[in-house]
């Protein structure tokens, strides 16, 4: 057996107490050696709850280390060049959440620093890694390659129906309800986070829909009110189309993601990465149940998928005005595959598994989302090529 990789991780805010650092204490193939922030709070907080080998404010001195094995970089996009440098000139793995950067010039030197390198190197597109969409993903893909119509599909003309070029081809839909009132403070920041959600929420969505639909991204058309209403029109190579309307005046007493995608006469659909609907594909069930995660409500909507949801969030609503603590709404939640992401990626370190989501497809995702801005900066389509 292989031992555990040890990880080194830089930035140990909320998201990475919420998700990274619990993932890698339960993981097998994980070991938690160091933890490295700024704040003297966060490091001792992390070190008592977390129990790493070692704290440190230093993040070079922390992928210095050569007990480290992997880097998973946590921080906000302004440093994380300076600290993928680092990493390479230690010939050290990087896991990096997304986006990737915040400007395409960064963006390019990020991806420059990795090839020279050779270091494997992944994106926290972590969507591909949840266990319903990588279900999802398959089945479409497969339906998309090998089409077998069901007998029941209305054939109105029959032998007289005309031939058209667009028969077949895919369509995507995804729909996202956030509520901004969870957001932290940095993201309204101009200077940190200059493009707000079209780009810190975005490329999870644009990195979905290429996933899905296996084809090159050629131009993007998008409007946009303010930071938390947009729209945006993606069309590709093969003449695939998707559509991404995103409201952050929603409410997390309702799933936050649905994805609609649509081909050769069949819907595939993931509702909140707790269950797949399929219609129109041979021998797939029509509904598909997956566990959550946090789930304090066994006893509640045990039939899960998304009516179970529903009754368990519920729930959660009510205890967390019974307790005055809103953060209690947030269980349970669908898997959206972090833990399963990082365990890819230390198979795919190890040389036992594919690539997980490396630099290109993160940029091929982020590319889309600037042009999206541009987009709607300019009111005109753009081609993808132009950024």
């Amino acid at each position: 057996m292989k031992r555990p990789l040890n990880f080194a991780v830089v930035g140990c805010g909320m998201f990475a107490q919420s998700f990274h650092l619990p993932n890698i204490n339960r993981s097998a193939k994980a070991k938690l050696h160091v933890c490295c922030a700024r704040s003297d709070a966060t490091l001792n907080l992390v070190r008592d709850k977390f129990k790493p080998v070692r704290i440190t404010k230093d993040y070079r001195a922390a992928i210095a280390d050569p007990a480290v094995d992997v880097i998973c970089l946590s921080t906000t996009e302004k440093i994380r060049l300076e600290v993928i440098e680092i990493a390479a000139e230690f010939k050290k793995p990087v896991y990096c959440e997304k986006p990737l950067a915040r400007t395409l010039a960064e963006m390019y030197e990020i991806r420059k620093v990795v090839q020279q390198s050779g270091i494997p190197f992944c994106v926290g597109h972590n969507r591909r890694s949840s266990p319903a969409m990588v279900a999802a993903q398959k089945i479409f893909r497969q339906h998309m390659a090998n089409p077998k119509p069901c007998l029941w599909r209305f054939d109105r003309e029959g032998k007289d129906r005309p031939v058209l070029a667009e028969d077949g081809v895919a369509g995507m839909s995804v729909r996202i309800n956030d509520d901004w009132w969870s957001w932290k403070g940095w993201v309204f920041d101009k200077e940190q986070a200059p493009h707000g959600a079209m780009l810190f929420e975005m490329t999870h969505f644009t990195d979905v829909c290429n996933w899905f639909l296996a084809s090159e991204p050629v131009e993007v058309i998008a409007l946009e009110n303010g930071m938390l209403n947009h729209g945006i029109v993606i069309r590709y190579a093969g003449g695939e189309m998707a559509t991404i309307s995103m409201s952050a005046n929603g409410t997390f007493g309702y799933p936050k993601e649905l994805y609609e995608v649509f081909g050769n006469g069949a819907a595939v659909v993931v509702d909140h990465m707790l269950e797949i609907r399929t219609a129109g594909i041979e021998g797939v069930p029509a509904r598909q149940t997956f566990p959550m995660i946090r789930d304090e409500f066994p006893g509640i909507g045990p039939e899960l998928g998304l009516s179970g949801w529903l009754k368990k969030r519920a729930a959660a609503c009510q205890e967390a005005v019974e307790k005055n603590n809103t953060a209690l709404v947030l269980r349970p939640e669908p898997d959206k595959g972090w833990a399963h992401q990082l365990d890819a990626f230390v198979d795919e370190i190890n040389g036992e598994g594919p690539q997980v989501c490396g630099v290109d497809d993160a940029i091929r995702a982020t590319r889309i989302a600037f042009a999206a801005i541009k987009s709607s900066h300019k009111r005109r389509v753009v081609p993808v090529a132009e950024v």
